[in-house]
């Protein structure tokens, strides 16, 4: 009986509230979409419009939220779940744009016992079980391999599980340990490259973190498949097991 009503809420939302075609015949070509088949850009419609739903945009600093903003946040962010499912996003439902980049203000305390009050201009933020924070002009001027949506909704997928670690709650048939020896190692041969000074073709900020490292992967892995399989090849695959997509296949 539940999963009737459940069924029956998602036809009508689907039914009442689709995405317009004029929206979707001008957003279908996103970068990261590129090579999706008539059957995926179906079920990423689908999805897109069930998210625009469930989900509350709003604008900072006077921002004014379109249905053109909505629709493209939401096409990138269902991108990454297009063969998992909307309970990836779930226990939050905001998100907020500014129109550039915006201050975060935090506190921390070192190794040493010190404390320290930091101020830092970002393009985009995640909380967990709060909003995704994203800067507009970085979404839409987005460079190649780059992508502070993707960025932070891989970061929210990361969340779910024992929090942003860079291992995200795996399917049964991935095995945890692979996962962690492939990205510490490929973690460790990146910063290796980035202390050397080496150009990479991934986002030196990757080095921040093993959470930071598979989202930027995560950018890589939708927006440049094809690079992240030619240096990363075991973390490409990886991906691929986890997010159920084969973006380079597609890119061929």
């Amino acid at each position: 009986m539940v999963w009737s009503i459940k069924n029956w809420r998602r036809d009508q939302i689907l039914q009442h509230e689709a995405i317009p075609d004029s929206l979707w015949f001008k957003l279908i070509n996103l970068h990261c979409l590129k090579g999706l088949d008539p059957d995926e850009l179906t079920r990423l419609r689908a999805l897109a419009t069930l998210f625009v739903h469930d989900k509350t945009i709003s604008g900072a600093h006077g921002l004014e939220i379109t249905d053109e903003m909505r629709v493209m946040i939401a096409l990138q962010a269902c991108l990454l779940i297009l063969n998992l499912d909307l309970e990836y996003y779930r226990n939050w439902v905001q998100i907020i744009l500014y129109p550039g980049e915006f201050l975060l203000e935090y506190e921390y305390v070192d190794e040493s016992g010190v404390a320290h009050f930091v101020r830092d201009a970002a393009s985009g933020e995640a909380w967990s079980a709060g909003p995704v924070i994203l800067s507009w002009y970085d979404v839409i001027n987005a460079k190649p391999g780059h992508n502070v949506a993707i960025h932070e909704f891989a970061h929210k997928i990361d969340m779910l599980h024992e929090g942003a670690n860079g291992c995200p709650e795996l399917h049964a048939n991935m095995s945890a340990y692979q996962w962690h020896d492939i990205f510490s190692a490929a973690y460790e041969h990146f910063c290796a490259q980035v202390d050397q000074h080496h150009e990479t073709a991934i986002d030196p900020y990757a080095t921040e973190s093993p959470a930071e490292f598979f989202a930027v992967m995560s950018e890589m892995f939708f927006e440049q498949p094809l690079v992240l399989q030619q240096h990363y090849p075991a973390v490409y695959e990886q991906l691929m097991l986890f997010y159920r997509q084969d973006p380079a296949k597609r890119w061929r």
